[in-house]
């Protein structure tokens, strides 16, 4: 039986997702935070994961913003197979949220309407958005505000084959060594792994969008997972790149079939203010 969703319900979802947050972290990251705040063991590098603690408490307390660049609007939505939205365009919808969202709730604008002319838009659209189509009856909205000092330091590698599984450990390693303090450690790192040169990308912004503290499913890249993210922290940048163990929160790996010639590899760098937040409208 088909469903009938008014856009109006995801336009509406997108502004309160877009402020929520980027006022309030995931509850993972803020643990993490939390957790490194008490377990580092340099000094310096301790007294800046504390002050995070503060910074996050005294957001909640002023309602404001944990993060003075609240992003380009990330939108991903998985639109079940049986809904049939109605009520106009779903990507005019999902930018009028965005626009309704950062303009009502006071959120810095970034988004320029022409990489190379630079003209603000002012209501920070539009969104880059991703939609996939799954089973069911209701639709999924997850915004993700991605902030560019991070962002600036990802990238992907065309891998071959050959390079096989260390090929991509050296690929992540050498990316975020060469990140240093650039994207405000301690990270949060999104490992796409398999596709083609756009899906390697996508599978890593995804990875970001998983809670710390969660696996991949498969086993294989679960070990990966905690591998990785060991050989991060041994690199010592450390908070802020001021040096400790505590470079990185987290490190989630999201893997495709991908051609028999091609091993693409994708890092999404993530700061300590990675944000995502869902809302399912049924």
């Amino acid at each position: 039986m088909i469903k009938e969703i008014d856009v109006k319900r995801i336009e509406d979802a997108v502004a309160r997702l877009c402020v929520s947050a980027n006022k309030i972290l995931p509850q993972s990251v803020t643990d993490s935070i939390c957790t490194a705040c008490k377990t580092e063991t340099d000094g310096l590098g301790r007294e800046i994961m504390c002050d995070l603690v503060r910074n996050i408490d005294a957001a909640k307390e002023l309602d404001i913003p944990v993060c003075q660049d609240t992003g380009m609007a990330v939108v991903f939505i998985e639109i079940g197979q049986d809904v049939h939205l109605v009520g106009g365009s779903l990507c005019d919808a999902v930018n009028r949220g965005v626009a309704k969202g950062y303009t009502d709730g006071l959120l810095r604008k970034s988004v320029v309407a022409d990489p190379l002319n630079r003209i603000n838009t002012d209501d920070n659209t539009p969104a880059v958005l991703h939609t996939k189509v799954v089973d069911g009856d209701c639709v999924k909205v997850t915004v993700a505000p991605k902030g560019f000092g991070s962002e600036n330091m990802s990238k992907v590698k065309m891998l071959t084959p050959a390079a096989g599984r260390d090929g991509v450990v050296k690929a992540v390693l050498d990316i975020v060594r060469e990140a240093g303090s650039n994207p405000c450690p301690p990270m949060v790192i999104g490992v796409g792994i398999g596709g083609d040169f756009e899906q390697v990308a996508y599978l890593s912004k995804k990875a970001l969008c998983r809670d710390l503290g969660t696996h991949n499913k498969n086993e294989f890249y679960a070990e990966l997972e905690t591998e990785l993210l060991e050989k991060v922290n041994e690199l010592g940048i450390g908070p802020q790149g001021f040096g400790g163990k505590t470079t990185a929160l987290g490190l989630n790996i999201e893997y495709a079939p991908t051609h028999i010639a091609g091993l693409p590899v994708a890092v999404n760098i993530g700061c300590h203010v990675t944000r995502h937040k869902s809302e399912i409208i049924k």
